[in-house]
């Protein structure tokens, strides 16, 4: 198993980021991709494939903190190339959520 759970939807309440330079302030770290939630349950392979998917994006996923639960928001196609290349963790934005 890639992830922890595979989710459709955001589970957590609204955090007001919803801008790249938002995310920007948080700083990444290392996180294990199986101790990860996905709030999505799709993937476009046109977005995994692509060489440079990240060119008009953040370089790291974004992920939210909450109740003792990593929710994957943001950067799915990141997390699965680097499940494909063997790798069990990804550097990500973690915003911690009160809750």
């Amino acid at each position: 198993m890639i992830f922890k759970a595979v989710g459709d939807s955001r589970p957590y309440p609204d955090h007001g980021y919803d801008s790249a330079r938002d995310w920007a302030q948080i700083p990444p770290r290392m996180i294990r991709l199986d101790l990860l939630t996905t709030t999505r349950s799709s993937l476009d392979l046109h977005n995994l494939l692509a060489e440079d998917s990240t060119f008009y994006g953040d370089l790291f996923p974004h992920v939210v903190s909450w109740r003792d639960r990593l929710f994957l928001e943001d950067g799915l196609h990141r997390a699965v190339r680097a499940a494909l290349q063997q790798r069990p963790t990804i550097h990500a934005r973690v915003l911690e959520l009160e809750g």
